[in-house]
């Protein structure tokens, strides 16, 4: 049998995980369409084919800032996805090639990992994006699922070699219990308070404010900062 070279598209697709406060959310947007005269809805990962005159970074940043209104946010590439049956499900390819303008017949996705405040995104009115928690996320459009699961595990591994990375997800002061849900959210532990501030003390980079919390029923809690300085002398 002779072999055949198939067409191929390249795409992107992002992966950005925020936190609630509580858990560990991944940014969704919705997507509307038909297939076989129904109309149908679901969430996939915010992703486009890549343009001619861009690079993968490039697209990966454009992918944000249309579809999400995020900018400047750090972008790690994880993976890429080449199999081919990514686009075995017609409903999907349909979709696709009434977003895009264009024949789609096979699609290679590089897949790209960012963290940031929720509080960062805005609101656009083109599109339909949420956060969601990662134990709650659907079955979502391609193989979306497995690219989420693929970052979270890439994710795992990668913040203890590099811890200054769920910072990110932080205001610029935190408390030490808001630093300890993440730090539980992102590495999948449950770590407890005492155990917590044992860990503090091979954090010599988070260090105390003068400012304490504010509009909380609670007694206030001492605010900390994370100190980019004294992290990379650490580092070293």
């Amino acid at each position: 049998m002779e072999n055949v070279i198939a067409p191929c598209h390249v795409s992107i697709d992002c992966v950005v995980f925020g936190f609630d406060g509580e858990r560990l959310n991944v940014l969704l947007l919705r997507r509307y369409g038909e297939d076989q005269g129904s109309v149908f809805h679901d969430m996939k990962l915010p992703g486009s084919l890549i343009y001619q005159d861009e690079n993968l970074a490039e697209a990966a940043s454009r992918v944000l800032t249309e579809l999400t209104g995020l900018k400047r946010v750090a972008l790690t590439q994880f993976k890429a996805y080449g199999s081919k049956d990514r686009t075995r499900d017609p409903k999907d390819v349909h979709w696709l090639e009434r977003a895009q303008q264009t024949k789609v017949e096979r699609i290679v996705t590089v897949a790209f990992l960012a963290l940031t405040r929720i509080s960062r995104m805005r609101p656009l009115t083109q599109v339909e994006a949420c956060w969601v928690p990662i134990d709650e996320i659907p079955a979502l459009a391609f193989d979306h699922n497995i690219i989420i699961q693929d970052s979270l595990n890439y994710l795992r591994n990668y913040v203890p070699l590099e811890p200054s990375s769920m910072f990110r997800l932080l205001p610029p002061q935190f408390t030490i219990s808001q630093l300890r849900k993440v730090y539980n959210a992102v590495t999948g532990e449950q770590i407890d308070a005492r155990n917590f501030y044992k860990k503090l003390k091979v954090m010599p980079y988070v260090v105390p404010s003068k400012y304490k919390e504010t509009g909380v029923a609670h007694r206030a809690a001492r605010l900390f900062n994370f100190d980019t300085k004294t992290y990379n002398k650490y580092r070293i």
